[in-house]
């Protein structure tokens, strides 16, 4: 069993609450516009780091990161990018790749919007964390935790940060 702690657009913004909510996870994710290497480094330090650049990232982001990863965890194939969409309205750009390789589990950012969605469709559950940084117009900050257990994914959590001041 693995324990994922999955956040997004935070911006080059550290919260301390990160240390704290993913202090039981196994890993970490981070769906893109981390905004700076710094933050990266330091997520990095807590527990290893899965992440995908966004838009707002730099050239040695998106050296170190992909656009698009797919990877396997657990008996789950997995697909993360920032710019992703969600059921019904899936960027037509990454549209393709997610349809051919078919993921369990697809994680986007970008919009800021938390969102866990079941596209019945592809039988893939798709994750948006919201925002877990300062930047853009979301009232409340947020990340998710969640397990992946021999093919199956539980016990997922949404924990708010703090609304905005």
């Amino acid at each position: 069993m693995r324990k994922i702690g999955l956040l997004s657009d935070t911006h080059a913004y550290w919260d301390d609450k990160y240390e704290q909510y993913f202090a039981e996870c196994d890993e970490i994710w981070h769906a893109g516009d981390i905004g700076s290497e710094e933050l990266a480094n330091r997520l990095a330090a807590l527990k290893p780091l899965r992440a995908v650049y966004g838009n707002i990232d730099g050239q040695n982001l998106r050296m170190e990161f992909p656009k698009i990863a797919c990877f396997e965890i657990e008996g789950v194939k997995v697909m993360m990018t920032h710019i992703g969409g969600y059921p019904g309205r899936y960027n037509p750009e990454i549209r393709p790749k997610l349809y051919s390789y078919h993921p369990q589990l697809f994680i986007s950012g970008h919009s800021h919007i938390l969102k866990v969605m079941f596209d019945k469709y592809l039988q893939c559950l798709h994750i948006n964390p919201g925002a877990a940084g300062k930047s853009g117009f979301q009232q409340v900050r947020t990340l998710v935790r969640f397990c992946i257990d021999n093919g199956i994914i539980k016990d997922l959590e949404v924990i708010e940060l703090g609304k905005e001041e």
